[in-house]
């Protein structure tokens, strides 16, 4: 087997996203785009990965962290960007695989199959068939089936343009050829750049061999515009979705049901329509997750019921057999066993024990406008309907609120709590009040 070294191409302004921010972290699922790609790399375990950025780009730098990074200065094409990783690979012999960073979606079976084919031959290139074709570069194949050129778009005739064959920008150069196929790189073309393309036609002229593999277009999708980001985005939640479902997971409206990349669920658990998984969320099996509901940095244990329309924010832990209900929002706040918080509520900053029940309009009041404070409501404590738990503040074991109190001190175990203003009642009032009434408005007509 011979050697493998990675370049990935990342410097690009990505003039066309209309962002401060570098083209490759951009997110795909909550997750910057360059990291799918860096995925695959590593599977790939190869001996040397070089990533070329751009200057002012050093988030990207620690992004990749810790392969290496070489700085592309001026920003002359492809071909010159492949040129600054020249002295990190002066000693390098074997196969350098050249990858371009707003390409994530590229799947490792593909990456493989090049490098394999790529074995006995000096250029192997990565292309897809489309008939909605775009801009991309066009592959030029001779009558004995091998890749003869690539024509740039801007380029190319209209001929050419027609030609459904596309380049993808994945490229597996021989090391011994691909240094001096780069010094003959010329820039006399529309665009003025060192395009490395231009390499595959400079070697059938020194009568080297060069080849293509064909893949699925979704996987070599380039991201250079918010559109194609949307576009992306779409291609992985439908594989994110397949899988899911293919592990035992029931997705009532699937296109409707969005996935972090990182979302673990359990076996025989329910996704209603409409809901939205941020990063770090895991659901544990049996559990339903209603429709509507948004979860986000939240662990869900087995058995347990969320939503609708339930919000769990960061850091919120739920136990087995725990009742989220409907608008209901949750906060680094730990929900133990056998719960029910089942509506109108904000939980925040909370410890709620095993087999509590929280009324409807519960409130725990953790912010004063300068720092946050715990709330700690102990097991089987029954919180009544409308009140406010005003942190810090514990919450006894089995004792009971009584609805609409404002808690402001420690309740003990056992007890029953209540905050209420007496009731007063005016006898005849509302009578007196509704006949006045009565008479004015006959009055105004």
């Amino acid at each position: 087997m011979k050697q493998v070294a990675v370049i990935i191409l990342t410097a690009g302004r990505g003039t066309r996203m209309k962002s401060a921010l570098p083209k490759v972290m951009h997110k795909l699922a909550g997750r910057p785009m360059i990291n799918y790609l860096l995925d695959s790399v590593k599977a790939l375990n190869p001996d040397r990965v070089i990533v070329i950025v751009g200057q002012d780009m050093e988030i990207v730098k620690t992004t990749v962290s810790p392969y290496e990074t070489v700085v592309q200065i001026e920003r002359l094409g492809t071909g010159h960007a492949v040129s600054t990783a020249r002295a990190s690979l002066a000693n390098f012999n074997g196969t350098i695989l050249i990858l371009h960073g707003d390409t994530p979606l590229i799947g490792l079976n593909n990456l493989k199959a090049i490098l394999d084919r790529s074995s006995d031959l000096a250029i192997v290139v990565l292309g897809f068939r489309s008939d909605n074709i775009g801009r991309y570069g066009r592959l030029l194949i001779n009558s004995s089936g091998k890749l003869e050129s690539i024509v740039e778009f801007n380029d190319a005739t209209d001929e050419q343009r027609a030609i459904n064959l596309c380049n993808s920008g994945v490229i597996a150069v021989d090391a011994i050829h691909l240094w001096k196929l780069i010094d003959k790189l010329s820039n006399n073309n529309s665009s003025g750049e060192f395009y490395l393309t231009d390499i595959i036609s400079l070697a059938h002229k020194d009568g080297l061999i060069c080849d293509f593999i064909e893949a699925s277009r979704d996987e070599l999708l380039g991201i250079n515009s918010m559109a194609e980001l949307a576009i992306s985005e779409n291609i992985l939640q439908n594989r994110m979705r397949l899988s899911n479902m293919e592990n035992g997971v029931m997705l009532i409206d699937p296109t409707s049901i969005y996935f972090s990349w990182d979302t673990q669920l359990g076996q025989n658990v329910i996704i209603g329509p409409n809901v939205v998984f941020g990063p770090g969320v895991s659901v544990g099996d049996n559990c339903k997750i209603e429709a509507f509901c948004h979860l986000e940095g939240a662990s869900i244990a087995s058995n347990s019921t969320i939503g609708p329309f339930a919000r769990l924010r960061p850091n919120v832990i739920i136990g087995n057999d725990v009742c989220i209900g409907n608008f209901v929002e949750i906060k680094n706040s730990t929900i133990e066993s056998g719960t029910k918080i089942n509506h109108l509520t904000y939980i925040g900053d909370s410890q709620v024990g095993s087999k509590v029940n929280i009324g409807a309009g519960t409130i725990t009041c953790n912010y004063n406008g300068l720092a946050k404070f715990l709330t700690k409501i102990d097991n089987g404590a029954f919180i009544g309907s409308n009140s406010s738990l005003i942190a810090p503040v514990k919450i006894g074991k089995g004792s009971i609120v009584g609805a609409g109190s404002v808690i402001t001190k420690d309740v003990s175990a056992g007890s029953l709590a209540i905050t209420r203003g007496e009731q007063k009642e005016l006898s005849d009032w509302a009578n007196h009040f509704f006949n006045i009434d009565k008479k004015s408005t006959k009055e105004d007509k």
